[in-house]
Formats: structure tokens, C-alpha cells, sequence
């Protein structure tokens, strides 16, 4: 694990010290395709507590963000994190993995894919069906809108430095979560054309959102291995930046207390 992602995990573990955390592999399917997710949670008391639903990145479910589900665990939610691609299914090739999340964009099998990830979250009893939100970090960050828009029981999502994927016209009808888009301000995979055209949208729907854009950051702002990754695979656009990591995690404690009614 990364050096400053332990951090966070050690922080969020002091919290609840008295709780051991359990993960574990859940295999589900969808149209046709063996899935396997990861389930983690602290094992204080059976009471149903807030669940988050958490979409990788384009490379697939690996270890990343399976330690963004065990923070999640250690802050004291109920974490579940979606495979969109096939169990065992990751990659740190750009190319393989643009491949395998090109399958989605524009179209229903992105919400529907994520749909069947929650219902797992859903499944597990022990959930509050009425506190649950979904998080998701760059193609993740996009597929956790898709899933607001198509009218899942959200409470709330957050995209981390996620694509603005264009706002359905029937959307803000059927939307329930609101919203937390936590932007990389010199993030130059997303235009300005297309951020100012996101969020006209959003006030043209009466969005409920937060839009909020952190000065430097670039695409992949909230992982640790970004850096690597773009060493390895020679990608210009992509480094972590540890201030708006702290920030946006903070930013999404925040709204979590807001939606699902915590003491802050």
C-alpha cells in the first residue's frame, strides 16, 4: 500500500480502534458476466449502517480500490467495491484498459453494471437501505453519475477526478442522489467547454451538486501509484497530488455527514 493512502488508512483506523475490519471476495453475475467484488466492513454490532458503493478507475478492481473500501470500513460505513469488467479482470496497460471501459461509455450497461454492484452492497443485510451512496474515481468518477442518473436509491455520489459524461434530458426527474464532483482544476482530459456545458446543466435540472475544482491537480489527483503509472506507460495528464487527495477525501466526509445525517 502507498505510503500516504496508509496514512489515511491509519487515521480512519484510529477511529474506530475497538473494530476489526473483514473483507471479503463476493462473486455476483451480470448479463452473463462472473463478477467478483470486495466487501469490507468493521465488525462492531449487527445495527444496519450507511453503505458506499466504490467504481475503480479504468484499470480495473485492483488494490487501490480495495484500500479506498477499507478506509470506507474504517470510518464505520458498509463498503462495496464493484468489478465493471470480470472477475480478476485489471490491468495497468492504458491501452487494454480503454479497451475494456470504452464498452461502457453512452451507454445503459454503464449504470446497469454499477446497478448490480449496489444490489450487492444491498445484499449483504447489513446496509440502511435509505443511507446508501456511491463513489467513484476517474471512469468510476463517470459511472457513479450514469448510476444517479438512471434513478438508483442513492443518497448521494462522488466522482473523483471523473469524466463529465453528458447530463440525460430525463435525468434530473428521476435523479435522487445528490451530487459531489471533486474536479482536477488543470485537469486537461476534461475541456473548460465541456465543464462549463456540465454544469449549465446542472443548473438548468436543479441539480442538487457541488462542483468543486482543486488549483494544480491534474487527472488520477487521488492515487498514489498515478505517477508510476505514467513513468511505466509513458502518459502525460496524470499525477497524484497529495493536497487535493486530503482535500477531496475530507470534502467527501463532509457531504457523507450531510446526506446521511452524522454528527460532524
Amino acid at each position: 500500500m502507498k505510503p500516504v493512502l496508509a496514512l489515511l488508512l491509519a487515521g480512519a483506523l484510529a477511529a474506530s480502534a475497538s473494530a476489526k475490519i473483514v473483507t471479503r471476495a463476493v462473486a455476483y453475475t451480470h448479463a452473463g458476466v462472473k463478477l467478483e467484488g470486495y466487501l469490507a466492513y468493521d465488525d462492531r454490532g449487527a445495527a444496519r449502517r450507511p453503505g458506499v458503493l466504490v467504481v475503480p478507475e479504468w484499470w480495473g478492481l485492483n488494490d487501490y480500490v480495495k484500500g479506498r473500501a477499507e478506509q470506507l470500513a474504517a470510518l464505520g460505513y458498509v463498503a462495496f467495491a464493484a468489478d465493471m469488467y470480470g472477475a480478476g479482470v485489471s490491468t495497468t496497460d492504458p491501452k487494454q484498459a480503454g479497451a475494456l471501459a470504452g464498452q461502457f461509455y453512452g451507454k445503459p450497461l454503464m449504470a446497469e453494471r454499477a446497478q448490480a454492484g449496489l444490489d450487492q452492497l444491498l445484499a449483504t443485510g447489513r446496509v440502511d437501505p435509505t443511507k446508501v451512496a456511491a463513489i467513484g474515481y476517474c471512469f468510476g468518477g463517470s459511472t457513479v453519475q450514469a448510476l444517479a442518473y438512471s434513478g438508483a436509491p442513492l443518497a448521494g455520489i462522488v466522482s473523483f477526478h471523473g469524466g463529465l459524461i453528458p447530463v440525460p434530458a430525463d435525468a434530473a426527474a428521476k435523479t435522487r442522489a445528490k451530487l459531489l464532483l471533486c474536479h482536477g482544476g488543470a485537469d486537461g482530459f476534461i475541456p473548460p467547454k465541456d465543464v462549463d456545458a456540465f454544469l449549465q446543466a446542472m443548473e438548468a435540472g436543479k441539480f442538487d451538486y457541488q462542483f468543486i475544482s482543486y488549483a494544480g491537480a491534474v487527472h488520477a489527483f487521488t492515487n498514489p501509484g498515478a505517477d508510476a503509472l505514467a513513468a511505466r506507460n509513458g502518459l502525460k495528464g496524470i499525477a497524484y497530488n497529495r493536497a487535493a487527495d486530503l482535500r477531496s477525501w475530507r470534502h467527501m466526509r463532509d457531504f457523507f455527514a450531510e446526506i446521511f445525517g452524522e454528527a460532524k
